[in-house]
């Protein structure tokens, strides 16, 4: 995978050089000290033997991270900033980054430690039968609270995607650049990224990287955080599994509150019926009234989804094409997602 050593780039603003792998770093609210964190990522990614250009994404006013990044600067480091006008977030921040990449491999990093530097090039070796390769830290430590929690979030996301991740939280990636061009990211987005390249047909592989020892989480999580996660699991099981078909999940829930409300109210008859109980005043009868109009109005909601879904079907590409192998003069060509032409032996 890796190329003949080359260096780091030239002059950032020569777009004419050709650049291996670009290196986006979103700076948000928690992050280290720039400067010794970009030299420790410098240690790593010049073990590459490739060019590599370096982009920092300060998300809002960092006043000290700005000063670190000018500083590199001035001391001839060729790295790129871009300054967004206020915190957006970290997916916000890396699609400005990835919008200003140049390399047909795309690396992200964490503003602050995760992973030991060295580990670097054992997840671009992965690109060599992945599209998208995400680090995870093993052995990874914490406390005995922080492991449960983080095993009941990543096992809930991987019944619910079929994939088998434990560090979605993990900022080092690496991947090509056609997975970019396929997904777009936002909100809290960002901690999905394998997902969603796996379901756009995109082969996603899990590498074991050193935990940097410096990675420590110094503050504790509020109750909030354990409502946003929550949030996040609901949020991938509709993307997976009903961002096409929204009709299943709207009509499922739809469908079974209408169901209930229906037999709520068969009961109230036949009590009507046979028992004499009156039905004026009963908190079951507009209990049932609610369910009947509120499984309505969500059927007809993923109903309305559907047909939007139906409407723009032919924009819509949620596929990958590995491989295409045409016939020309009885010869078989295999052609690339790149478009290269393989010629294939016919014994």
């Amino acid at each position: 995978m890796h190329r003949p050593l080359r260096g780091r780039v030239a002059n950032m603003s020569d777009s004419n050089i050709p650049i291996d792998i670009s290196v986006v770093i979103p700076v948000g609210d928690r992050h280290d000290d720039v400067v010794t964190l970009y030299r420790d990522y410098q240690t790593g990614l010049d073990r590459l033997a490739v060019r590599y250009e370096v982009i920092f994404v300060l998300d809002g006013p960092r006043p000290d991270a700005a000063a670190g990044l000018a500083r590199l600067r001035s001391e001839g480091e060729d790295i790129e900033v871009v300054q967004l006008t206020k915190g957006f977030g970290e997916s916000t921040a890396l699609m400005a980054g990835f919008e200003r990449t140049r390399a047909p491999v795309i690396m992200t990093l964490p503003s602050y430690y995760q992973i030991d530097s060295s580990e670097i090039p054992k997840l671009v070796d992965a690109l060599v039968t992945a599209d998208v390769a995400v680090g995870r830290r093993w052995p990874r430590s914490g406390g005995r609270l922080e492991e449960l929690r983080r095993n009941a979030f990543h096992r809930a996301v991987n019944w619910m995607t079929g994939l088998r991740l434990g560090d979605l939280g993990c900022g080092a990636r690496v991947m090509k650049r056609r997975v970019i061009e396929e997904i777009f990211l936002y909100g809290d987005q960002h901690r999905f990224l394998a997902v969603l390249a796996n379901r756009q047909g995109f082969r996603v592989l899990e590498i074991d990287v050193h935990q940097s020892p410096r990675d420590r989480f110094r503050g504790r999580y509020r109750l909030r955080e354990y409502a946003h996660r929550a949030l996040d699991i609901l949020t991938v099981l509709f993307l997976v599994r009903f961002t096409r078909k929204p009709l299943r999940f709207f009509g499922m829930i739809g469908l079974s509150l209408f169901g209930l409300g229906i037999l709520v109210l068969v009961a109230l008859v036949a009590e009507r019926l046979f028992f004499g109980y009156e039905l004026a005043d009963r908190p079951a009868l507009l209990l049932t009234s609610l369910l009947v109009v509120l499984g309505l109005q969500l059927f007809a909601l993923g109903l309305l989804g559907e047909l939007i879904i139906f409407t723009h079907a032919q924009s819509i590409k949620d596929y990958q094409v590995e491989s295409v192998i045409q016939f020309s003069d009885r010869v078989p060509a295999l052609i690339g997602p790149d478009g290269a032409h393989d010629h294939i032996e016919t014994g």
